[in-house]
């Protein structure tokens, strides 16, 4: 299943991924820092929802409450929980 997510208070604009079961593919940040997300897209991929919250949920940059990382740790955990409500 594709998943677009639309972070909230970051540089990037919109997170696409793919969801097969609890595991993550394909990443793709639109905007923010390029290179720093293209690694993370890359380091994520095959990695679980939980595994990907452990490492950046709750990751902040600067001064700011959260991160493009944190964006992407909650949009994980809201494309498992809208799949697990598709079954």
């Amino acid at each position: 299943m594709q998943y677009t997510y639309y972070p909230q208070d970051v540089c990037s604009r919109q997170i696409d991924f793919d969801i097969e079961g609890n595991v993550i593919k394909n990443v793709r940040f639109t905007g923010g820092c390029n290179g720093n997300l293209k690694a993370i897209s890359k380091l994520v991929d095959g990695m679980t929802v939980e595994e990907i919250e452990r490492i950046l949920g709750g990751n902040t940059c600067g001064a700011n409450y959260t991160s493009c990382a944190d964006q992407f740790a909650r949009a994980v955990r809201a494309a498992y929980n809208a799949a697990k409500e598709e079954q």
